[in-house]
C-alpha cells in the first residue's frame, strides 16, 4: 500500500508540472498577442490672430558701398514705418542678407583673349521677417513698405500665437476616430475589444495648415492691400492597438 501511494503521488505531481509546462508555452512571450492596430486623424480649424510677412530690400550699384547704401537707407524707412505702425521689435527680426556680384560673361564667338567673366556690379539683398498682431493692419503695412522701398518677397503665413486649446481639440477627435475605427473592425470581425494595449501620437508639433495662401500685391490700392485671412486647420495623428478578448 505503501509504495502505491508513492507512485500515485508521483504520477499527480508528474501532471501538474505537464500542466504548468504547457500553461507557460501558450503564455510564450515571443508569441504576438492578438490585436487591433488603427491610425485615428482629427482636424480643428480657427481663425488666425498673427501674420508673419517675409519682406526684402533690393538694391543694385556699380558698386558693393553703392548698393549697400541704397540697401540701407531704404530698410531704415522701412522699419521706422513698421515701428510706427506699432511693430514691436520682439517681432521684427533679419532673415538673410547677402551682397553678390553680376557678371557678364563674353560671348562664345568674341575674338577676346581674355573670356574671363567680368564683375560689372552688384546686388544686396535684406530680408525682414515681420510678425504682425493686429491683423486689421496688415494691408497698410504692406502697402507702406512697399511705398518705402521693399521690392521683393511679400510671402504671408496666416498662424496663431497659441493654438494649444485647438490642437487639444484635434487631438480628441484624433483618438475618438481610432476608437471607432477599432470598434467597427472588432464587429467585422465578429471579436471582442480587449484594453488598450498602444496609444501614441505621431512625433510632430502639428501646424497650421492654410486654408489660403497670400502674395502680396506690388500695385497701391486705394487705402491698403487687400488680404483675407481664411481659417488654419491643426490636424493631429494617433497610433492605437487593442487586444482582442479570447
Amino acid at each position: 500500500m505503501m509504495a502505491q501511494s508513492i507512485l500515485v503521488k508521483v504520477a499527480a505531481a508528474a501532471l501538474l508540472f505537464s500542466l504548468a509546462a504547457g500553461a507557460l508555452a501558450q503564455a510564450d512571450p515571443q508569441e504576438p498577442y492578438p490585436r487591433i492596430a488603427v491610425s485615428g486623424q482629427g482636424s480643428a480649424d480657427i481663425a488666425p490672430d498673427m501674420a508673419v510677412l517675409q519682406l526684402t530690400v533690393t538694391r543694385e550699384a556699380e558698386t558693393a558701398r553703392e548698393a549697400l547704401d541704397a540697401n540701407s537707407a531704404a530698410m531704415a524707412q522701412v522699419l521706422k514705418a513698421l515701428r510706427d505702425e506699432g511693430v514691436a521689435e520682439r517681432d521684427l527680426q533679419t532673415t538673410n542678407f547677402s551682397i553678390q556680384p553680376k557678371y557678364v560673361y563674353p560671348s562664345p564667338k568674341s575674338q577676346d583673349e581674355d573670356r574671363s567673366p567680368r564683375i560689372v556690379g552688384y546686388t544686396v539683398r535684406n530680408g525682414l521677417s515681420v510678425r504682425v498682431r493686429e491683423l486689421a493692419n496688415l494691408g497698410k503695412i504692406m502697402d507702406k513698405s512697399v511705398t518705402l522701398g521693399v521690392n521683393e518677397g511679400g510671402n504671408i503665413l496666416f498662424t496663431n500665437d497659441d493654438p494649444a486649446a485647438t490642437i487639444e481639440q484635434a487631438r480628441a477627435r484624433a483618438v475618438a476616430d481610432a476608437m471607432g475605427k477599432a470598434k467597427a473592425l472588432a464587429a467585422a470581425a465578429g471579436v471582442s475589444l480587449g484594453k488598450v494595449l498602444e496609444l501614441s501620437e505621431q512625433s510632430h508639433q502639428p501646424g497650421p495648415v492654410p486654408m489660403m495662401q497670400a502674395e502680396m500685391m506690388m500695385s497701391r490700392a486705394a487705402d491698403a492691400v487687400p488680404v483675407a485671412a481664411g481659417e488654419n486647420s491643426y490636424k493631429v495623428m494617433v497610433n492605437m492597438a487593442y487586444g482582442i478578448d479570447q
